[in-house]
């Protein structure tokens, strides 16, 4: 058993052959996965694909790339939609440094009204970050002391520093196809000591395809891949690795029942 813990169904790669995604997934053992928010204005999008699933959940956020067209957006807007049954997490949200696509400032406003959203839900705060290790740490660290809230960082491609202080309060981390490619190294070290009961694989997709396809348009049926490198890595069975990240997903995730 294998959960995608992120990927974007409603995403035009993936919505133009949602059927035959899903049934790539289930042939592949993939029994659950959650389509994420970037826009809470499209909300409405990701929701009626998770009422037609049972085995699909979803979120609510703004991705740090929009941050700036959603500032009208506050924290009890996130609370009151994440009511819904079918949603379980809010976010995705964060810092982008790469991209650099919105101000910093109003990604990081962003990211903490996110997170008053989960403190006061309890609901797990998606987490984007990329070439903001120290800025992340240190708004984890700050919020984190004004009262404990469920995180997990997405798609993790950060510094060992980053990964141990979200351990230390409490986050998990998840791994990505990501893990696959030749020159991760350094990921691969983060999920070799990440502890068992603290991590989560996904794929994003439609992004970052897993080798042995890198480069084609990503699915939740390729998870399996990142799965089978995550044992490999922590040398530990792929079976041992599905039951860990099912078990962690259910944790985290604790608004989804398994289907």
């Amino acid at each position: 058993m294998l959960i995608d813990s992120h990927c974007h169904l409603d995403f035009p790669e993936l919505a133009s052959d949602r059927a035959g995604v899903l049934a790539r997934a289930k042939a592949a053992g993939i029994d659950g996965m959650v389509t994420i928010s970037t826009r809470v204005k499209r909300f409405h999008e990701i929701i009626a694909i998770a009422e037609a699933h049972p085995e699909i959940w979803c979120s609510v956020g703004t991705h740090p790339h929009q941050a700036d067209e959603e500032l009208d957006i506050f924290p009890e807007d996130l609370i009151r939609l994440s009511a819904h049954p079918k949603c379980v997490a809010i976010g995705e949200a964060g810092l982008d440094y790469f991209y650099d696509n919105a101000p910093k400032a109003a990604q990081a406003e962003g990211l903490r009204r996110h997170i008053a959203a989960s403190r006061a839900t309890q609901l797990p705060l998606v987490i984007h970050s990329r070439q903001c290790d120290a800025d992340m740490a240190a708004i984890l660290r700050e919020e984190s002391g004004q009262g404990a809230f469920p995180f997990v960082l997405h798609c993790f491609t950060a510094g060992t520093d980053l990964a141990l202080t979200a351990l230390e309060l409490g986050g998990y981390i998840s791994f990505s196809g990501i893990i696959t490619f030749k020159n991760a190294e350094e990921i691969r070290d983060v999920a070799r000591l990440v502890p068992a009961d603290r991590y989560l694989v996904e794929t994003d997709a439609p992004y970052l395809a897993p080798i042995p396809h890198r480069g084609a348009k990503n699915e939740p049926s390729y998870v399996a891949h990142t799965a089978a490198k995550v044992a490999e890595v922590r040398g530990v069975s792929v079976e041992q690795v599905g039951e860990e990240t099912t078990r962690n997903f259910f944790r985290l995730f604790s608004k989804a029942t398994p289907v």
